[in-house]
């Protein structure tokens, strides 16, 4: 079993460019089967959710091949309308290849997803859109057969909560549908503003993402087109934490800074010091972390739940007080225990985790999730002697080359085979 074994104490200087996003390159990546042709996506990151996309897309009959950062989709092919089990179990974002699947087949077939066990997470508002679209769906042993048979036509759709996904899903199947749709309550994060800018230059009619109304033109002939995905803000936040706990001065570029509003504000009022430009943001930091007023996690621009256990794992080593209270997901405070490991007093009554900055040692702990894990290798960054993260398969869900990255910026940090 492979684990990073990390120095702590070592603080982290230089300049990183951020890597592709992967929740902005999952859906653009499904958006590619709503027309034949070569699309070409750039700064597409080489992560294993990626890989997992990349091999639905193979078994539907398309050709995907990767180059370097850049990726070739070629749905021209397109024939097949079914992913196996094994594949929706690997990663919740599966689900997103429903709507373009309708939109294009006007057929899919598929499970539950799987991914990260972060408490219920139902995929019911995504099926009730697709519904309201004209699909029909049928549930047989856990497996899932969503027709159209008539067609998608489109309308109006109010989502009960801006959940992302659902978003993504409708907007995919939408720009198939005849006529115009309108999506109310819609989750306003900055991906989805990256997978519009994607379906337009595919010559689709999309407007208003980035607000909670969006408006899908659909019935437009789609064409293959060329993307270039953008940085992702919470590998982003993930280094920016990292110096908080560690200490240093760190230059991040290929980022958009004011999707990191949120998180880049509880580090200045922790004592970190940060300066934004059009090119992306820089940070130093010197001296613990101190505590910060409640942290509430809520759906951009509020302070992403994604972000939480990496804030949380540097203000665990630092000073003062901390509540964080958890809005989105039921059982995101899995690491907590294996950061107890390193020292941290951390204290849970349900969705709301009280941190008292400690100093935090080496000890062996895993992660049981992407940003969990994460957040186990910033506490590292930041403890006093050596740590071993292990259950690596999860961070490279979401993270590439980290331990290269964090070596490159002076970090003691190893993988162990």
């Amino acid at each position: 079993m492979s684990f990073y074994e990390i120095c702590g104490g070592q603080p982290l200087r230089g300049e990183l460019r951020v890597q592709g996003a992967k929740n902005s390159a999952l859906p653009i990546l499904a958006a590619a089967l709503l027309a034949p042709g070569q699309s070409v996506i750039r700064n597409c990151p080489d992560l294993s959710d990626v890989t997992a996309a990349l091999e639905i897309l193979r078994l539907l009959g398309c050709s995907a091949v990767r180059e370097g950062d850049t990726v070739l989709i070629d749905a021209s092919q397109l024939t097949g309308c079914r992913i196996p089990d094994r594949l929706m179990r690997e990663m919740r974002s599966s689900v997103i290849f429903l709507g373009a699947l309708l939109g294009r087949l006007g057929r899919a077939e598929l499970s539950y997803p799987g991914g990260c066990e972060l408490g219920p997470r139902p995929i019911d508002l995504h099926l009730n859109a697709l519904c309201g679209l004209g699909a029909e769906i049928a549930e047989d042993q856990g497996r899932l057969t969503c027709t159209c048979g008539q067609g998608l036509v489109g309308r109006e759709l109010c989502l009960s909560i801006p959940s992302v996904g659902a978003t993504e899903n409708t907007m995919l199947a939408a720009c198939a549908a005849q006529g115009m749709t309108t999506i109310v309550g819609a989750a306003r994060e900055p991906e989805i503003v990256d997978l519009q800018k994607f379906l337009n230059s595919m010559g689709a009619r999309v407007s208003g993402a980035g607000s909670p109304v969006i408006s899908i033109q659909g019935g437009i002939p789609l064409h293959a087109a060329e993307h270039t995905v953008m940085g992702d803000r919470i590998v982003a936040a993930t280094y920016l934490c990292a110096v908080g706990a560690a200490g240093g001065q760190l230059r991040l570029t290929g980022v958009d800074p004011a999707d990191l509003a949120a998180v880049c504000s509880c580090l200045e009022e922790a004592g970190c010091r940060l300066c934004t430009d059009q090119e992306g943001i820089s940070i130093a930091a010197s001296g613990r972390m101190r505590g910060i007023r409640t942290v509430r996690t809520a759906p951009y621009p509020g302070f992403p739940t994604d972000a939480q256990a990496i804030l949380m794992a540097a203000l665990a080593g630092g000073t003062g007080t901390t509540m964080i209270v958890e809005n989105i997901f039921d059982s995101r405070y899995r690491h907590v225990d294996e950061l107890a490991r390193m020292g941290a007093d951390i204290q849970l009554a349900g969705r709301v985790a009280v941190v008292t900055g400690s100093r935090l040692h080496g000890a062996v702990v895993r992660s049981t999730d992407l940003r969990g894990g994460a957040a186990l290798v910033v506490a590292a960054l930041g403890a006093e002697g050596v740590s071993r993260v292990s259950g690596l398969s999860h961070i490279r869900r979401g993270y590439q080359g980290l331990d290269e990255s964090l070596a490159a910026l002076g970090a003691d940090i190893r993988t162990r085979l």
